[in-house]
This record gives structure tokens, sequence and C-alpha cells, in this order.
């Protein structure tokens, strides 16, 4: 039987390489293409994650099912060089949630056909995530259903794996699931998931899943999402503190084999990072950091565009998109509040960067392709790099970079991406 990639992760602190992995959340070709740079030279795996409502049998919202994103992955890897044997495809948050207004068995039943179809696609890194309440129930479940129904869930995952060379799946857990994309509201404190709260939730999905016959099945399990104290709002961050998660990192001896995964873990300094890697938090999943990067450096390059062919388009890229994400108010209005000045700024420059929603619209695909293919492969002038893409502008002076767009856009995702691999690797001298 062929061996997960991941499952030893647990030991990996222990030996030589790596000693966690960044989990890259985002379906965005660019960005994955970045990554894809990013790790090439490392001898870390490159884990790719899929949400449940990014991407599911009914289309998610980037019109995307698992087989879909599977492609999607590998077409950029054929053309990057990326191995795909150093591919791994995770789903994240694998549940009711996008059915979560049906009754609760009908949207459970939508759940496994979820699943399935993603084990199917050769998906080997499922986080099961049952938390929510459906239709008529309590908006979050206790610890008990939410096991039951995860069982449910990986069940339905076994029983669709496609088999070798594909390797049996390995699966996350856990109750204490931070709101996908970042809060809502500002941040000041948050509350650390206790030591207790971890080994409950590990003891009764053991149970769960032995009382549906999954007893072998459990010894996949190689994750627990927990809360170690980092967030992200509109506005600010909250910064991992490594003494304040100290009892939740010691607890990480009583659940041999398992590893802690910590969400939200976008615009963390690389201390932090390295900090949270050390700790037990071996998989640092960031999505909305990695796109914030890649709007950023498209808007610095919208700039560029108008001052080497000012007037030559009759709409810049961030107009464009302004329009755009006016005519989809459900992707952004009940998560940025304050006055219609407050919105628009929120809706292009919000750390939670719900613009990400918008890309894939005809108009802002069109819009990015007309603005590469003005710049080309020209050389952009330092001044101008330095004036409106200052995040790698030092990288450009010291000669490491080519001064083309293309070029720069991607190095300002890796940049994005490379605290989050130099962490994973710092440990034991390296």
């Amino acid at each position: 039987m062929t061996t997960h990639p991941l499952a030893d992760i647990a030991s990996w602190a222990e030996t030589p390489g790596p000693n966690g992995i960044p989990s890259v959340c985002s379906a965005h070709p660019i960005v994955l293409e970045a990554c894809m740079r990013a790790v090439l030279p490392t001898s870390l795996p490159l884990l790719i994650e899929a949400t449940c409502n990014q991407v599911n049998q009914d289309g998610g919202y980037t019109g995307m099912t698992p087989q879909d994103f599977r492609d999607r992955v590998f077409a950029i890897a054929n053309r990057t060089g990326f191995p795909h044997e150093r591919l791994i495809l995770g789903g994240d948050h694998l549940g009711p949630n996008p059915w979560k207004a049906l009754p609760p068995d009908a949207a459970m039943q939508k759940a496994e056909t979820m699943i399935a179809a993603y084990a199917r696609a050769g998906f080997t890194k499922l986080h099961l995530d049952c938390s929510m309440g459906c239709a008529g129930e309590p908006v979050a479940l206790g610890d008990h259903q939410t096991a039951a129904r995860a069982a449910r869930l990986a069940a339905a995952a076994e029983a669709a794996q496609p088999g070798p060379p594909v390797p049996p799946p390995v699966y996350i857990i856990g109750t204490e699931v931070p709101v996908p994309g970042g809060a809502m509201e500002a941040l000041d404190t948050l509350e650390i998931t206790s030591p207790a709260a971890a080994r409950t939730t590990v003891d009764i999905h053991r149970a769960a899943f032995a009382q549906a016959g999954l007893t072998s099945i459990f010894n996949r399990v190689i994750g627990l999402v927990v809360q170690p104290g980092v967030e992200f709002g509109n506005h600010n961050v909250i910064d991992y503190a490594s003494p304040a998660a100290r009892a939740l990192s010691a607890a990480r001896a009583d659940l041999p084999g398992m590893v802690f995964e910590a969400h939200s873990t976008d615009y963390q300094t690389p201390a932090a990072l390295t900090a949270l890697v050390r700790d037990g938090f071996a998989i640092l999943k960031v999505g909305p950091g990695l796109t914030f990067a890649l709007r950023e450096a498209l808007y610095g390059l919208d700039l560029i565009a108008e001052e080497l062919h000012p007037g030559v388009r009759p709409i810049c890229l961030r107009a464009t998109l302004e329009q755009v994400l006016l005519d989809h108010p459900a992707y952004w209005l009940s998560y940025y509040e304050g006055t219609p000045e407050e919105q628009r700024l929120l809706r292009h420059f919000s750390l939670s960067d719900r613009i990400r929603y918008v890309w894939p619209d005809p108009r802002a695909d069109a819009a990015v392709t007309t603005l590469l293919e003005m710049l080309g492969a020209d050389a952009i002038p330092e001044p101008l790099i330095s004036q409106y893409l200052g995040q790698i502008a030092a990288r450009v002076r010291a000669g490491h970079l080519a001064t083309d767009a293309n070029t720069l856009l991607l190095a300002s995702i890796e940049t994005a991406l490379a605290p989050y691999i130099a962490a994973t690797q710092e440990l034991q001298g390296r």
C-alpha cells in the first residue's frame, strides 16, 4: 500500500527534513503557479487545499468540481515543471456547510456526495468539519454529534477512494474551527483551545469512528484543528504568542501520531510562524494572505501601466473590479460594516480579501489579461517598481529578479509564501 506523505508528520520534528508544511488554500491559477515556483527548490511537498464552498459537486463559487480543480492544479504543474508526485490535494471544511439551510439528513447526504467526489478525484488530506448546525439545529453542534457526522463522512470517503497509486486519505478533525476567510469584526483577544478540550475532542471522535466500524481508519487521523491564538479581521491581526499557548502545545504529547492544524495564519510574522511550527502547530493554513498579495501586486502593476501608457485603456483594473464588486454584493456586503466610503475601502483593501471571490468574473479576468498584455515582457523601470511594488524592490535592486510584469507578479506572491516555507525548516539548525 502506498504511504501518504503526511502519514508521519507528527515525527517530522525529530527527523531530518521539514518540520511542518504550509497549506495553500487558493484556487487562483496565478497564486498556484507562484506557490509551485516557491516550493519547487525545497524538499517540501506542496499541499494545496480547496474548500467546500469553493469547490464541490455543484461547482461552488469557482464553478469547479473536485475533478475540475485537480485538473487545473495538474495543468499548472505541467506548465511550471512541478512534479506530480510532490503534490498533495486537500479538502478543507468538508461537511454540510454549503447546504446548512437544508434539514440535517439532506445536508449530510449532499456532504457525503461532496467528500466522495473529493476522494474519487485523488484528494488525500480531508478535513472533516461537521461542527455547524443545519435547519432547525443550534448554530454550533456538540462534540458527540459533530464526531458522529464526521465518521459518516469518513466512511463515504473510504468507499470512494480510487486505490493505488493514490494513497489512502489522511484526516483532520476538530470542532474549534475558525471562521473561513477571517473574522468579521475587529479583534483584541482570542480564547485558546484548552488542553482538556483538545483531548476530549480526539477521544469523542475516536469513539465515534469505532462505533461506525472505522477503528482502523482513525489511525489515519493525523491532525486536530485547534485555536492557538491566531486570527485576522478586516483591519488587524492577532499574532501568535507562544507563552499563552504553552499548555495547549504540551497537550500534543497525549495525542500520539497527531499534530495541530492552525487555521487563519495569514499575515503572521516570520517569527510567529516559526514559533507555531516549533510548538507543534505543524500545518499552517494560508489563503487570503496569498490572494491579498496577488491583489496588491496587480494594483501596483495597474498604476505602473497608467504611468507608462496613460489613457490607453478605457478603464483600469481597479475600476473594473469596483464595478464587479458592486454587481456582486453577496460576496462582501454582510462582512463589511460602516459608511459607504468605509465599505469602498474594505472592498479593495480588507485583510479578509473578499475580492478573491470575483477574480473568476469574465470582466475581472479580461482586465487582468489586458493589463499583463499591455505591460508584456518589457522591463519596468526600477523607480516605478520601488514606488508601486515596494515589497519586492530590494530583490530587484539586488539583481535577483527580472523586471517584466509577470515575473514581478509571481515574485510578489512567492514573497508572501516564503515565511511559511522558512518556518517549516527552521528547527535542528536548518
